[in-house]
């Protein structure tokens, strides 16, 4: 028997100070991992990374087959397995593997792929396991998983709910077990998962850093004396972590003794039916939650506790109805649910038949909350009264300012020479709508997504070329015809094909891409008036909508007053600009060149930063234009500045009322792009049907347009 050492001293796990949620949703998974994992969702620099690197330091062994790529049991080897069949055969032993995934690992390096390599030179067809066979009973952690591209969350979730990856291609078929504790950890401001991404994380968590200057104290003295000797710091730190080593044993032991009665699934029901969660993953999960909860205190039956915990941990992220609102559970209403649901069935809810209260007394844990948690030093007990808890129901207060409904506060529009004038309170926006699909013309080669045509790492294969530099995804078909004819006068005689670096072709496949979408605002007293400016951020929050389906960055610039503001940098977070929105007051005069001049500034800084992703200008007024001289002739300079460096151009309408100036179509003219009208804007609009990508006569001529494939955009859905 061998036994592999992990010889990296990580930093103890029972050393982190407070995130007492986190620390409470890993253990449950190390307990029971077919609760599903856990999504750790909170801001930079709270210890994300250094609880999960320390968890798969608290994990047992694993004994293992020797030389088996996939990690199989010697008690009981995959059948299926690629390296099988296993007959008589020598165990070893390994730590459990905490297996890291990149944000920028490609479909090859996490599945697995045909190994080229032997196919080529041996003529044999051989499998080349990924990072799902690595992660094979270990832990599996993706930070940023919100930054990693869709295809790739898709295979890992699948393989994570099946316990098993499939890998079917190039000719190679194989299935091999990967039963793993998967663990994402992301950044809220950096963009968002998608809700169905969202539903297949088990347990979801929100941490932030203590405000409690007691604790930060206490966190920064750890640190230091770790960095100064991490042997020593880890060595004071053994007894805390053997102690939670043992209890995670002694409760992964108890787990399949624990009893779910049917008073607690009637009560996990009624909560999971009076929070409108989709489908029944959900009920699963709290499920499997309030039994590891029951586990982990030492109980043979799960307690009501248990249950109103396991609501605390498995809801908040499946309530989500729209993008833009935070995750969250009222907990008032979560109580009044389990106590309507609770006593119906006495028969049903019997003591329980385990130790009195565990091994940590009746109260379930050292801290008293559910299920308990280890003891901590230096502050861990309890949080402080101002510290943000993840349990707050942010969802309960507004999102957006109500609309004041004083008249005096809604003047019709500016006049023409009255100075900045009043500021407008914020108003809310219309209910939004599904939007026509606004796309870049031409063919990119940025980040994948679903908005315009690009040459992608996925989609479906256009053809094939040789490789510029490294070689990607590789053509095996036009690899073999560029090679085949060679054979002969290489000098070939054994089975395989000789190739040289001239033969090799890379697949060109074309897809969609993501654009960064700005959005420049009108917010002057020309659009103050209430009716109108609420049909407009309803039409931007629409756009925005749009954006976090398409997965774009998206970035918002305002002008009003005497200037233009950047109010949302670009960025992934689209919640972020819907806030912004909500939060946008109007009044005084129309800057329009401003803005676009913004707008251009914007755009040379990002394409810089981003030279693939391609920009799409989506500018929201009425195209009317006051202050200093000549106001209409400076806007639509700047106009035929941005046009001259390329950009894709759409203007948003909303000019309203019998008599129309066409101010909006005479700028997109300039722009070299489209208008469209609020109503062409909806993709249910008839008019929207017969406009072309290319603009059309009036409206200015080429730039991006509404989408020309109708049944394609009814067949999305709005988040």
């Amino acid at each position: 028997m061998t036994t592999t050492q992990n010889p990296t001293r990580q930093y103890p796990f029972t050393a982190v100070v407070g995130m007492a949620d986190m620390r409470l949703g890993l253990l449950l998974n190390a307990i029971s991992p077919a609760i599903g994992g856990v999504l750790v969702r909170g801001e930079k620099g709270t210890a994300k990374s250094t609880m999960v690197r320390g968890l798969a330091e608290l994990m047992p062994v694993v004994d293992v087959v020797d030389g088996c790529r996939f990690s199989c049991a010697p008690a009981a080897p995959d059948p299926g397995c690629p390296d099988g069949p296993h007959g008589t055969v020598d165990a070893g032993q390994r730590p459990t593997r905490m297996v890291e995934l990149p944000v920028g690992a490609s479909e090859d390096r996490l599945v697995g792929a045909l190994d080229i390599e032997r196919a080529l030179s041996e003529g044999v067809k051989a499998f080349e396991p990924g990072l799902l066979a690595d992660a094979h009973r270990g832990v599996l952690y993706v930070d940023e998983v919100n930054l990693l591209h869709d295809h790739l969350v898709d295979l890992l979730l699948d393989a994570a709910a099946m316990g098993a990856s499939y890998v079917e291609r190039e000719g190679v078929s194989v299935r091999h077990a990967a039963r793993f504790l998967l663990v994402g950890t992301m950044n809220p401001e950096e963009g968002e998962l998608r809700p169905q991404l969202l539903d297949r994380f088990g347990l979801t968590v929100e941490v932030a850093a203590s405000r409690d200057p007691e604790q930060r104290v206490e966190v920064v003295r750890r640190r230091l004396a770790y960095d100064d000797d991490p042997a020593g710091f880890a060595a004071r730190w053994g007894d805390e972590e053997r102690q939670l080593r043992e209890r995670i044993g002694l409760a992964r032991e108890l787990l399949p003794s624990v009893r779910l009665g049917d008073a607690a699934l009637r009560q996990i029901a009624a909560t999971c039916a009076a929070f409108e969660v989709d489908g029944m993953r959900a009920d699963i999960v709290m499920a499997r939650t309030a039994t590891a909860l029951a586990a982990w205190a030492g109980r043979t039956e799960v307690q009501p506790e248990d249950v109103r915990q396991a609501a605390l941990l498995a809801l908040p992220h499946r309530r989500r109805r729209n993008p833009f609102d935070a995750p969250g559970l009222d907990e008032d209403k979560l109580d009044q649910v389990l106590e309507e649901s609770a006593g119906t069935d006495g028969d049903d809810d019997p003591e329980p038949e385990g130790p009195d209260g565990g091994p940590d007394g009746p109260g379930g844990g050292p801290d008293g909350g559910p299920g308990g948690l280890p003891p901590q030093d230096g502050g861990d007990r309890e949080q402080p009264a101002d510290a943000p808890h993840p349990d707050v129901p942010r969802q309960q207060e507004p999102e957006r300012p109500a609309p004041s409904e004083s008249p005096e506060r809604a003047p019709e529009g500016e006049p023409a020479a009255s100075g900045p004038g009043r500021e407008q309170a914020a108003v809310g926006a219309t209910e939004p709508f599904r939007t026509r699909r606004l796309d870049v013309p031409g063919l990119g080669e940025g980040a994948d997504g679903r908005r315009s045509r690009a040459r992608t790492a996925h989609g479906r294969t256009t053809g094939a070329r040789r490789p510029r530099g490294a070689l990607g995804k590789l053509h095996l078909a036009a690899t073999v015809q560029a090679a085949a004819p060679h054979q002969w006068a290489r000098g070939r005689c054994g089975p395989g094909l000789v190739v040289r670096r001239d033969d090799l072709r890379e697949a060109v496949r074309e897809g969609r891409e993501g654009n960064l979408v700005l959005f420049v605002v009108d917010a002057s007293g020309s659009m103050a008036a209430r009716k109108r400016m609420g049909a407009v951020k309803g039409a931007v929050l629409s756009l925005l909508l749009d954006a976090y389906q398409r997965r774009d960055k998206i970035g918002m610039i305002t002008f009003r007053g005497s200037g233009a503001e950047l109010a949302l940098p670009p960025t992934s977070s689209v919640e972020a600009g819907a806030a912004r929105l909500a939060q946008l007051p109007t009044g005084g005069r129309t800057p329009l060149a401003e803005g676009l001049l913004r707008a251009h500034e914007v755009l040379r800084v990002e394409r810089m930063r981003d030279p693939s992703r391609r920009p799409l200008l989506v500018v929201v007024t009425d195209g009317r234009a006051t202050g200093g001289s000549q106001p209409v002739g400076r806007a639509h300079r700047a106009a035929r500045l941005l046009a001259a460096g390329g950009t894709a151009s759409v203007v948003v309408d909303c000019e309203a009322g019998p008599v129309r100036l066409g101010l909006a179509g005479e700028l997109a003219r300039e722009l070299g792009g489209t208008a469209v009208t609020l109503d062409e804007l909806r993709a249910d609009s008839v008019s929207a049907l017969v406009r072309t990508v290319q603009g059309r006569p009036g409206r200015g001529g080429g730039g991006a347009g509404p989408d020309r494939d109708h049944d394609h955009v009814n067949r999305e859905k709005v988040a």
